[in-house]
């Protein structure tokens, strides 16, 4: 009688620990599991990471390695024209999309100029044609360089270390302008200066907005009135006054790179040639 009434109660004691031990079991297999994903995730992590600065140090040495050829290459000048115009032509030979040579005096600024039917190309890619997440400084496709009713698009990489275009931010204030205020560039046939007219902060607009000032497709003037247009456009967004203005038939230079104090912002320096 005692066995009858005391069988419910220990069948329960029993199915209690039986599904206790069940639990148990299958929470070690949950924990495994999660371990198991934690564990993945974690090897993905680091390796990618260790991918990211490997890819990272290995452009970084091949943009400081072509730094230092173009420091020889400059200090093997001295600075005479004729020789600046041989050593272009000495670039042509490795890469036929050289055309030229960008300079501002005491920068980094002191590159190879890239010209390519594809506008992207050189966004991930050296003089030497190698996959290089500095790139290149690039004219743009559409421009033309020895049209004298041209503004020269030219565009590089604002990047953190300092290389490409990043030295165009420091326009921001004037006295860094007033310590910089001309760009040079030597093409295969003649050196060439030009003077810094105004500087501002723009950035990409969307299709879909109307009476913007889209900087980023003026390349050519078919008359004065484009032209100054243009020039009262960035002149009137200018950071500062520059006391520099230009007059049609004075070739453009156009200086772009990315500035992030907005979204798809963008930092521009124009400058005009000084004939």
């Amino acid at each position: 009688m005692w066995i009858v009434k005391s069988f419910p109660h220990l069948f329960y004691i029993w199915l209690v620990k039986k599904l206790k031990g069940k639990r148990i079991k299958e929470s070690n297999k949950i924990l495994k599991c999660i371990f198991i994903i934690c564990l993945i995730i974690f090897i993905c992590g680091v390796s990618y990471l260790s991918y990211y600065f490997y890819n990272k140090n290995k452009d970084k040495n091949k943009i400081e390695e072509i730094n230092n050829e173009i420091t020889e290459d400059n200090e093997a000048l001295n600075e005479l024209s004729t020789a600046n115009i041989e050593k272009i032509k000495e670039y042509k030979e490795i890469n036929n999309d050289v055309i030229g040579w960008i300079k501002i005096e005491d920068t980094k600024v002191d590159f190879p100029l890239l010209q390519n039917e594809n506008n992207n190309y050189y966004l991930t890619h050296d003089y030497k044609n190698e996959s290089n997440k500095y790139g290149s400084i690039f004219l743009k496709h559409e421009c033309d360089i020895n049209d004298t009713n041209s503004n020269l698009l030219i565009y590089g990489h604002n990047m953190k270390d300092e290389e490409m275009f990043n030295c165009l931010l420091n326009y921001q204030n004037k006295d860094y302008y007033d310590q910089h205020k001309t760009i040079k560039i030597t093409t295969e046939n003649e050196e060439r200066e030009y003077e810094i007219v105004s500087v501002f902060k723009s950035r990409i607009f969307y299709e879909n907005e109307k009476n913007v000032f889209r900087f980023y497709y003026t390349f050519g003037f078919k008359n004065e009135n484009e032209y100054n247009n243009y020039i009262e456009n960035v002149k009137k967004i200018q950071l500062y006054d520059t006391g520099v203005t230009a007059n049609y038939g004075e070739q453009l230079i156009t200086l772009i790179t990315c500035e992030y104090s907005q979204q798809n912002g963008r930092m521009v320096v124009v400058g005009k040639r000084i004939t």
